[in-house]
């Protein structure tokens, strides 16, 4: 029995202590609280546009769908836009609104439909109840590409979805799809084989039996693309969805490719197609005036032809059938049934979709590579919306200066850099142009002022002085026959150990030692050199090698920033490259890789700060229609490589940053969104607070600041401020009720300006705060009790009372750095004093938490660009207190004067009546009783006198003038001449006529002493 009794209590110590160990795990906003995104844009080159949907009775209402940018909403005919989709996958394919309930019901299908290589992917249909307030899924989460909608204007539980499909593989999810409940269910009523998608679908409005589909055959690989077969062509309904025919008298026969069809609002029986075909004299549009029983072929004009897989929509005016628009580079419009074409008007080339206005067809929008566009003239000319920032980042990098700039590169928008702070927020004005084409990867020289910058597949490497204005080519040239393979997105990188060392990489890894001015190859061919996947026709019946398909090539390099002879390589077609001797060898080391399929793309390499051994690699098979993730890390020198994938990862992944300072906080970039782990890859969340799911294309952190920088392919550039919070985050930590986590010094900013330029209907950008951070981890969530923060000197003086955050996680508490404002004396309008600023020091944060108190300690520092001396400092200082007092000095006065008025009201007698006259009078010239600051402006008092000295003062950062002296000697004169007026109303009166309220059975008039009065 002891034995038994030995065991069990052996047992119970032996649970408890397990019970005690256990990992305390937080995830999602439990995690990161109140740290948030800041969206900076830019709007300037907005980005590609794919789809417009119009409100089909109020002109004033247009949806937009973006292709990695989201839905965003107008409700005042174009001049704003605002994002509605925000919780949701950001690649957007079709929007439809319900012609039944167009002020409420909406539906989405999402992934782009324009299947460039840098498409992003869509997670099925949506649909929202309240005007695209809230959405909800309601399946096709595997369908990736959704190109068309279709709503029964009679009936909306009569609805079709158009499903493209996928771009990179086979898929049974294409084809069109009924449903007859609203959404609920569907049925597939259209389907050919796996590799063909429904590339468009119509509705005829008189008649909702009948619908018109295109049927498309088509395959993206990484190094090729191919459109065209014989499963496409176009199909017609006559029975709601029921059976389909393929229309073929005057279609061309054979293999067909993309298709985009339209029919005429006013006269359903005129349709047109965009037909793409295998011979040049075949393409382009075709015309039906008998509901497609037969087609005649009007028009093979380049721009109804080009590159069919991006130009597939067609719009006929909704008033007049022989008005009709094609998407395409410039924009091709025709007003005579499509005999004839002229380009619209200058606009940013790529026009995707074309939306008249249903009241006045002069009225037109566009969706374009550069944003959405507007027209009142019928398409003559336009003008961009300025405040759509989804710009598409191929690749960001930051500098060290203060405020630290961003650099990067657009797709179709060339590259950039701007600001991450500026006087009245980010403006169009503050983002200079470095580069033109596709801009893919910007890189600041480290110490002279130099940017480098390039035009896809490095057709042009600038390096560019913005001092001097001036750029040069410094791009890799080949020696004789040599063929340099560079990527699309070519490879650039600088070195962490020599300022002027420059790589690139082609097929081989290029270093230059004089910033691009000569070249030496340090490498062999690092690819696998497969010649199937170079040099191929691309395109399908259209050709189309941009060099975007160019492949076998290498994708990311890293030099070890602990050692400049580890540079590390990936190729876009599988191999991870090292060498340990600055290139004279070399290793292939992905066949140590667990669990990796062959080939896959290389996206990136991060080469750790802390172990030269250590390097993360991010592989991307999204492009052979994998779209698992793989991430991996090495501390080995690539020996070997542990996954660090979790089922809490969404999407394919493109980016991994390593902080700086721990090795367990790591950042990744996927296809939808950005995930953090604090605990080495073991656990990651998915970070959402004003972050949506959006692209991630590239990862930065700026060292002095710790801002993560994001990149984003569809909504600019995104900055979490200050994410040092998560580097002090570990089981101690979680473990504590309440901890205070070290911040970096509060700076007392001494700028001051006007900033923005910006009209109401342009994007501007935020700033970071510049107050000073209080940042701490509740392990529960305050619900019940008081919880008070207080800020103290170390004397103990209050200084502040900010409310605190009462959040389970992490808490951000911003201090403006400002003491409490004076107690100002009451008038009839209001006056206005600032707070004073608190002085450079140390002060304590103290929690009151129930009957538990929590104290931190935290600093305030002068702003270091300062040109204030000591010495004048703390005589502006000292001003500003003897004035503040002063201020509290004539309040307290006000109030005894209020008081004693109120007291008197409704006491009859001489005496009562002689002291209210006296102390109104005196009231008069100490604060203006008439007037209402607008209209009926009143001469200023003592109160306004000595209320603007006081803010002259205490607002500024300088040796207060002279006058500013005399000015508060004279007013510290006048209050001291009103209390002594005061004094003798006080005197002369109040003793009997408290003796006349006593008798009158009230309360004698009695006032609060000035402490308790300031106290309040």
């Amino acid at each position: 029995m002891k034995k038994i009794l030995l065991s069990l209590t052996g047992a119970l110590m032996t649970l408890a202590s397990v019970e005690a160990q256990e990992e305390i795990t937080l995830t999602g906003k439990q995690l990161f609280g109140d740290l948030k995104a800041r969206q900076i844009g830019p709007a300037l080159m907005s980005g590609r546009f794919i789809d417009l949907e119009a409100h089909p009775t109020n002109n004033r209402i247009l949806y937009a769908g973006a292709a990695g940018g989201g839905v965003w909403k107008t409700e005042n005919g174009g001049a704003s836009f605002e994002p509605v989709f925000d919780e949701h996958a950001q690649s957007i394919g079709a929007i439809e609104i319900d012609p039944t309930d167009p002020d409420k019901t909406v539906w989405v299908g999402t992934g782009e439909i324009w299947t460039r290589n840098s498409v992003s992917l869509g997670d099925g249909l949506y649909k929202s109840t309240d005007g695209g307030a809230t959405w909800k899924n309601v399946g096709f989460e595997n369908s990736e590409r959704i190109s068309a909608i279709v709503i029964n204007p009679e009936n909306n539980q009569e609805m079709y979805v158009a499903v493209l499909g996928a771009l990179w593989s086979d898929s049974e999810e294409r084809g069109i799809y009924k449903s007859t409940d609203g959404g609920s269910s569907w049925e597939k009523v259209l389907y050919t084989d796996t590799a063909t998608g429904a590339a468009d679908l119509i509705m005829d409005p008189e008649n909702s039996n009948v619908l018109y589909a295109s049927m498309w055959k088509f395959r993206r690989t990484p190094w090729g693309f191919d459109s065209g077969g014989a499963t496409s062509g176009i199909f017609k309904s006559t029975d709601a969805g029921k059976t389909w025919n393929k229309i073929q008298n005057g279609i061309p026969e054979g293999d067909l490719g993309r298709i985009a069809i339209a029919l005429a609002p006013s006269e359903p029986t005129i349709l047109y197609a965009a037909v793409e075909t295998a011979s040049e004299k075949t393409n382009g549009l075709y015309k039906s005036t008998d509901a497609g029983a037969s087609w005649e072929h009007l028009n093979n004009d380049f721009g109804l032809t080009v590159r069919p897989f991006y130009f597939a929509r067609l719009v006929v005016d909704p008033k007049n059938p022989d008005i009709v628009v094609k998407g395409g580079l410039s924009g091709s419009l025709s007003r005579d049934g499509g005999k004839t074409f002229t380009d619209l008007g200058y606009q940013h080339s790529d026009i995707h979709d074309i939306v008249f206005d249903l009241k006045d067809s002069d009225r037109m929008f566009t969706a374009t590579d550069g944003g959405v566009y507007r027209s009142w003239d019928g398409g003559a000319t336009f003008e961009m919306v300025e405040d759509l920032p989804v710009s598409q980042f191929y690749q960001v990098s930051v500098d060290d200066a203060t405020p630290y700039n961003i650099y990067g590169g657009l797709q179709d928008n060339g590259s950039w850099y701007g600001p991450s702070a500026s006087p009245g927020g980010i403006e169009a004005r503050d983002w200079d142009r470095i580069g033109e084409g596709d801009g893919f990867r910007v890189l600041k020289h480290p110490t002279k002022p130099y940017i480098y910058s390039e035009m896809q597949g490095a057709q042009v490497v600038w390096r560019y002085n913005p001092e001097r204005n001036q750029t040069k080519n410094v791009a890799p040239q080949p020696e004789g026959d040599e063929k340099l393979r560079f990527n699309w997105n070519a490879p650039m990188a600088l070195s962490a150990h020599a300022p002027d060392r420059f790589y690139m990489g082609s097929q081989y890894l290029h270093k230059s030692e004089d910033m691009g001015d000569t070249w030496v190859k340090i490498s062999p061919d690092l690819t696998t050199n497969d010649p199937k996947k170079q040099e191929l026709e691309s395109g399908g019946l259209s050709l189309d090698k941009s060099g975007a398909e160019t492949h076998t090539t290498i994708f990311t390099i890293a030099e070890s920033p602990l050692d400049e002879n580890i540079i590390w390589v990936g190729t876009d077609d599988g191999n991870v490259q090292l060498t340990q001797n600055g290139g004279k060898t070399w290793t292939n080391l992905v066949e140590n890789i667990p669990n990796l399929p062959a080939n896959t793309w290389v996206y990136h390499i991060e080469a750790s700060v802390h172990n030269k051994g250590t390097a993360y690699a991010v592989f991307d098979g999204h492009a052979t229609g994998d779209m698992n993730t793989y991430v991996y890390k090495t501390t080995d020198f690539g020996k070997t490589w542990n996954s660090l994938v979790t089922d809490e990862i969404k999407g394919f992944a493109r980016n991994i940053q390593e902080d700086y300072e721990s090795e367990d906080l790591l950042f990744l970039g996927t296809e939808f969104g950005l995930f953090i782990t604090v605990d080495g890859g073991k656990h990651w969340s998915h970070f959402t607070n004003n972050l949506p799911p959006v692209a991630v294309h590239y990862i930065e952190l700026q060292k002095q600041t710790s801002d993560l920088v994001l990149g984003t392919h569809g909504r600019g550039v995104i900055i979490i401020d200050d994410i040092s919070p998560l580097r002090q985050i570990n089981q101690d930590v979680l473990a504590e009720e309440l901890h205070f986590f070290e911040t970096p010094a509060g700076i007392i900013d001494e700028s001051s300006g006007f900033g923005s330029t910006s009209t109401e209907t342009q994007f501007v950008g935020p700033n970071p705060s510049k107050q000073a951070k209080i940042m701490y981890y509740l392990k529960k969530r305050h619900t019940f009790g008081k919880m008070t923060m207080e800020i103290r000197d170390m004397e103990g003086n209050l200084i502040a009372e900010p409310a605190p955050g009462k959040s389970k996680g992490l808490n951000i508490v911003l201090w403006d750095q400002l003491k409490k404002a004076p107690k100002v004396a009451v008038g009839k309008i209001p006056s206005f004093v600032a707070a004073p600023k608190a002085e450079a020091g140390t002060y304590k944060v103290i929690i009151t938490k129930g009957k538990d108190t929590y104290e931190h300690s935290i600093r305030v520092e002068n702003d270091p660009n300062t040109t204030l001396s000591e010495a004048d400092r703390k005589a502006q200082r000292e001003l500003t207190q003897r004035l503040f007092n002063d201020v509290e000095d004539l309040a307290y006065l006000g109030y005894r004067i209020d008081h004693w008025v109120e007291q008197l009201e409704g006491v009859e007698s001489k005496k009562a009546t002689k002291a209210l006259e006296e102390l109104t009078a005196l009231k008069k010239t100490l604060v203006i009783t008439t007037g209402d600051r607008y209209v009926q402006e009143a001469e200023s008092e003592l109160r306004e006198k000595l209320s603007e000295l006081y803010n002259n003062v205490a607002g500024a950062f300088e040796k207060p003038a002279p006058v500013f002296y005399r000015n508060a000697e004279t007013y510290e004169a006048q209050i001291k001449n009103a209390w002594e007026t005061y004094s003798k109303i006080e005197k002369k009166y109040l003793e009997t006529i408290n003796e006349e309220i006593q008798k009158a059975e009230k309360e004698p008039v009695t006032f609060k002493t000035k402490e308790d009065f300031l106290a309040e």
